[in-house]
């Protein structure tokens, strides 16, 4: 806690009252890169100094020659509340407003470099206005949190050896008031009325939120945003966001949050140009400007941006009880060539392609986050194969607790898209991922990219009619759960969403009173029960003692068998993929060490909408040699399916 000693001085007859809460040694860390809880020092504080109630205003606009703050309090006047600039030269402006308090719209009016005059919303405010409105407003952080059992035992369900199954959510169009209005939403605590419940009987161990940061454009999806330290509006206050979490926690379910802190938009009312200077983002636009997103990219090499993003990422996982944050765009931040030509770009100083400001500050991140919050997993969006990304910064790795294996979901989904006739000459394609597996913690991500931009919604990237259709996608999607690694599916996947992912409405919900999609939700909701109750599908996940190829001979039949393996013998599971719509009677199949196994799983049940035609009651063993144990199992094979045997 600060002292109010630090008042260097106050003149009450004055509408802004010279006061701080800063520390040489804030300062000191602030400038080097090393200050990780900013969000409790600028923007706006309510308190009371010398017996007046107000509100305490600083901001780093280190270009800047003048500083005020304007609002409804002073009806908007430009130059009615001017802050001090600190003589330490680090740029920070601030000031006590007496009778200021809790909810009170405004801006800061900047007097920039060569007299740009700027009208700029608070970096660190914790609200904002709906947009299209563009102020901060005056709020503060105080909330009773619920969730102790969650918070003390989090660490078993955020674990790399523990089932990771998560939910992505684009909280905006998941479900509305109504389907054909974009402009209403439902609040987060209406969110938590409906979501809760319904990640709870999915099964799912965890959602995923698109960006709840504060945003203008609904189009961005939240990737292009202004509030760093603010989640959105759009569902209502900071502490109706703090509820749904804690909704959330309370019914065993972790929170992931989107993250962006590769880039940010050109917005007027936003970072960038802040003091009429690139003060957030590189000043060389080799470095500064994003191609790909007309953006703009942090300078990752200045002290006071390397604090607020870190104090940013920290603040979701302080005060809004985040179990991690899943990093955008991380192949963007570390390559210098990144969507850029030859002359686009310049070498760093060894010559090569590499951000090094960026590399250290994932670094540093990494290990600031794990060491405040040891308990929750951050994870790359990273689509290259850059080394290490998910290995610790002492092993000279980034030091991610996970990385998304974006090659697994290109390469399953051009399988699965093929002809079941061809595709017992592309099983390499099919294989290939556990070639690469053990080079990172992987997360197996089916998202929300998969369904926008006429990339086609999952149910019809699948070949066939439509009752092959279904099949190959509860097949796909016993794969994947099968499969070693944490999971993740998008919104809308879960019951074959049957047209692309569109963020102005809310998912096809009537699709469930049809039986096809129905029987599909009910196989995601088994498939993540199958993955929480069976250890040997998450107690090794990442290791590669946890997963065994058993037959990978049958190519012309593209029948594919693997084992995989927990920490004691009798947990061990056979999966058996039958790839083509041919079923196959008395398939045999090697086992050593048990002789009973029994059928845990039929994706071609007719609970999903199967045949149900095709099973295995009773499995025959036959001993092939007993000194090794050595069994040949038949077993019956349903078509476009895949079972599981314990």
């Amino acid at each position: 806690m600060k002292k109010y000693e630090e008042i260097h001085f106050v003149d009450s007859t004055k509408p802004v009252w010279n006061y701080s809460l800063f520390t040489e040694d804030d300062i000191s860390n602030f400038q080097n890169g090393t200050h990780y809880s900013l969000y409790k020092l600028f923007g706006n504080k309510q308190m009371e100094v010398l017996g007046r109630k107000g509100t305490y205003f600083a901001v780093w606009a280190p270009n800047a020659t003048k500083v005020f703050v304007k609002g409804n309090f002073n009806n908007w006047q430009n130059h009615t509340h001017q802050l001090f600039v600190r003589l330490d030269k680090s740029g920070i402006w601030e000031g006590f407003i007496p009778d200021v308090g809790k909810g009170e719209i405004y801006k800061y009016h900047i007097h920039g470099y060569q007299g740009l005059l700027l009208d700029k919303g608070d970096p660190f405010a914790h609200f904002w206005e709906q947009r299209p409105l563009t102020a901060s407003i005056t709020w503060g952080l105080d909330y009773n949190w619920l969730d102790f059992e969650w918070m003390e035992n989090r660490g078993k369900h955020n674990a790399l050896t523990s089932p990771y199954s998560v939910y992505e959510v684009h909280l905006a169009s998941w479900m509305r008031p109504s389907k054909y209005d974009e402009e209403t939403y439902n609040t987060y605590g209406q969110i938590a009325e409906r979501l809760v419940p319904y990640v709870k009987e999915m099964g799912f161990t965890h959602v995923e939120f698109m960006p709840v940061m504060e945003h203008p454009f609904d189009g961005s999806w939240g990737y292009q945003g202004t509030g760093f330290f603010a989640p959105t509006s759009r569902f209502g206050n900071p502490q109706d966001f703090m509820w749904l979490v804690d909704c959330l926690h309370r019914a065993g379910i972790g929170v992931l949050l989107d993250w962006v802190p590769s880039h940010f938009p050109y917005d007027a009312h936003g970072l960038f140009m802040f003091d009429g200077t690139h003060t957030y983002e590189y000043a060389d636009m080799r470095k500064g400007y994003h191609p790909d997103w007309n953006s703009y990219i942090f300078n990752y090499a200045r002290g006071e941006v390397k604090s607020f993003l870190i104090s940013s990422g920290r603040f979701w996982c302080d005060v809004f009880h985040a179990d991690g944050l899943r990093v955008d765009a991380v192949s963007s931040m570390l390559r210098l060539d990144y969507s850029r030509s030859e002359g686009q770009w310049e070498p760093n100083e060894y010559g090569g392609n590499g951000n090094l400001e960026a590399i250290a500050f994932i670094k540093d991140l990494n290990e600031t986050l794990y060491r405040d919050f040891p308990d929750i997993q951050t994870i790359a969006e990273e689509a290259t194969d850059w080394p290490g990304i998910s290995r610790p910064t002492f092993a000279e790795g980034l030091g991610f607790g996970m990385k998304w294996m974006m090659g697994w979901m290109h390469d399953t989904l051009d399988y699965f898209k093929m002809d079941p006739l061809f595709r017992p000459f592309m099983q390499n394609k099919f294989t290939f991922s556990m070639m690469y597996f053990y080079d990172e913690n992987f997360m197996l991500p089916l998202s929300h990219d998969e369904v926008v931009h006429g990339k086609s919604p999952m149910i019809y990237k699948m070949p066939g009619d439509d009752w092959q259709k279904f099949a190959n996608l509860r097949l796909l999607y016993t794969y994947m759960f099968t499969h070693p690694g944490a999971k993740l599916l998008f919104m809308g996947d879960e019951f074959a969403q049957t047209s692309e992912w569109n963020y102005k409405s809310e998912l096809n919900w009537s699709l469930l009173q049809h039986a096809s999609h129905g029987g599909m939700k009910h196989c995601v909701q088994k498939l993540n029960e199958l993955y929480r109750s069976q250890p040997a599908l998450y107690e090794l996940q990442f290791k590669q003692e946890g997963f065994e190829w058993v037959d990978l001979e049958k190519r012309n039949e593209a029948v594919i068998v693997y084992k995989r393996k927990g920490l004691r013998p009798n947990d061990d599971l056979i999966i058996i993929l039958n790839m083509t719509p041919v079923v196959r009677h008395d398939w045999q199949i090697d086992a050593w060490g048990k002789q009973v196994w029994e059928e845990i799983f039929n994706s071609d049940s007719k609970e999903f909408w199967g045949t149900g035609d095709v099973f295995n009651p009773a499995i025959e063993a036959t001993l092939v040699d007993e000194e090794t144990k050595h069994y040949k199992l038949r077993v019956h094979l349903p078509a476009l399916a895949g079972i599981v045997l314990r």
